[in-house]
């Protein structure tokens, strides 16, 4: 029973968070204090709930994008494959020159599986958000900022460039481009 005595003091003396009110005025400062609490509650819940969804996603993205690494390391291989493919001679054997057809195929064939794709560049029109451009060739038969030629085959992983292409681009004729800046220049003067 000392026990109990002992608590009754001590909830005399104390004041509770939410006790009835001796008066009628005093309701309102208890549902102002209990609408504040509850808001700060939604707010909290809303809180974790968006770091919830955050963290959803970053897990999800840290799944997608977990081969990046590895992936770029290996696109100098399939670089080097590629180049001993257009390299070959005549005196090579052509049964080497087959299996190393077959050993690219398959090399590519996996890499995209895991969502590494080459990226479109000859003929296209040039996209510096994928193409790095090297160098500009004069052309008239094709239009201008056209990738004439692909330097080293760019790829994408899953939707995001992992390497551009490096590209020469097309431009139009220089003597077009100077007669065209001549021509703006006589008709500002006049």
């Amino acid at each position: 029973m000392l026990h109990n005595e002992e608590l009754t003091e001590k909830q005399e003396g104390e004041t509770p968070l939410l006790q009835e009110p001796k008066k009628g005025g005093e309701k309102q400062p208890l549902q102002q204090e209990l609408a504040e609490l509850n808001d700060k509650y939604l707010r909290l819940y809303a809180e974790f709930d968006n770091y919830k969804k955050r963290a959803q996603r970053e897990k999800e993205d840290l799944i997608k994008y977990s081969n990046e690494d590895i992936l770029y390391h290996l696109l100098p291989v399939i670089d080097n494959l590629e180049m001993a493919l257009k390299h070959s001679a005549d005196n090579v054997s052509e049964a080497l020159v087959k299996g190393v057809e077959i050993t690219l195929r398959e090399f590519q064939r996996v890499t995209e599986k895991f969502g590494l794709v080459p990226i479109p560049a000859t003929g296209k029109p040039f996209d510096p958000s994928v193409h790095h451009a090297m160098s500009q060739v004069e052309r008239t038969d094709m239009k201008d900022k056209t990738v004439v030629e692909e330097f080293r085959k760019g790829y994408m992983f899953n939707g995001k460039v992992l390497r551009p292409s490096m590209v020469a681009v097309s431009k139009g004729p220089a003597a077009e481009t100077e007669t065209k800046i001549k021509i703006n220049e006589d008709t500002k003067e006049e």
